[in-house]
């Protein structure tokens, strides 16, 4: 006869991998790490778990399927954020934009310099290869955390002093309103997916070779006059573009 009697011993084990993405879910429900931060080493998280790195990774591999976690090539893993929504219509206001999704905007002067226009800056400011222009280097945040980089080119021809107006201040609305432009629109927003340079990923926090979206841009005053040529590298993870009429 076949034995039915019942087996008794230890049941089916969780695998240890699964146990670690459990611990770290727990640690993100209770608000242990922040959307944007990022988690200990992988060596650390072996170190608290008492395993070796290759089960760590596996459970962080099964948080990354749930868009719990994000990792970047030779930065580590960090706690997924929701992106911002960025709105590009006829009016693009950093601020407003920011303020509009929830988010605490900041902008970071990186420099304000004068020098000759590019070929490529002239023919979209409608002047001649050359000719001055200011050129204003930032970085975007939300949330203090760096979402893009961006370079801002301004004729000086149409926005005389504005280097002088970014001095002790970042917001481009307020710089071209003190050189008489109180009002500008979007004329034109050309976008480009890019990898991110060593520099850029300095700024931003991610790999170098990391994707980013480029975004190439002209703002026109009332008249029509091109007085910005603007060019913005946001990360695409946590940035969403949102064209509008």
């Amino acid at each position: 006869m076949r034995d039915t009697a019942p087996k008794h011993g230890p049941g089916p084990k969780t695998p240890i991998w699964q146990a670690i993405a459990q611990s770290l879910r727990i640690d993100l429900a209770e608000g242990r790490y922040a959307a944007g931060d990022r988690l200990p080493t992988e060596a650390a998280l072996a170190e608290r778990f008492g395993v070796n790195r290759h089960t760590v990774r596996h459970g962080i591999s099964a948080l990354v399927d749930e868009g719990l976690i994000r990792t970047r090539r030779g930065a580590g893993a960090f706690v997924a954020s929701t992106p911002t929504d960025y709105p590009i219509g006829r009016k693009v206001r950093f601020h407003d934009n920011l303020v509009a999704a929830g988010r605490l905007p900041e902008k970071r002067v990186l420099l304000v310099e004068d020098r000759a226009a590019t070929a490529g800056e002239a023919q979209a400011l409608a002047i001649q290869t050359g000719e001055p222009v200011c050129s204003y280097h930032g970085l975007s945040l939300a949330d203090g955390q760096p979402i893009a980089v961006f370079e801002s080119v301004f004729p000086q021809v149409r926005t005389p002093g504005i280097s002088a107006a970014f001095c002790g201040q970042s917001s481009v609305t307020k710089a071209l309103a003190a050189v008489g432009v109180p009002d500008y629109t979007r004329a034109s927003t050309r976008l480009t997916a890019v990898r991110a340079t060593a520099t850029q990923a300095l700024h931003l926090l991610i790999a170098e070779g990391d994707p980013l979206l480029r975004s190439s841009s002209v703002n026109v005053d009332l008249a029509d006059n091109p007085i910005e040529y603007g060019r913005t590298w946001f990360v695409g993870d946590r940035v969403t573009l949102t064209l509008e009429n």
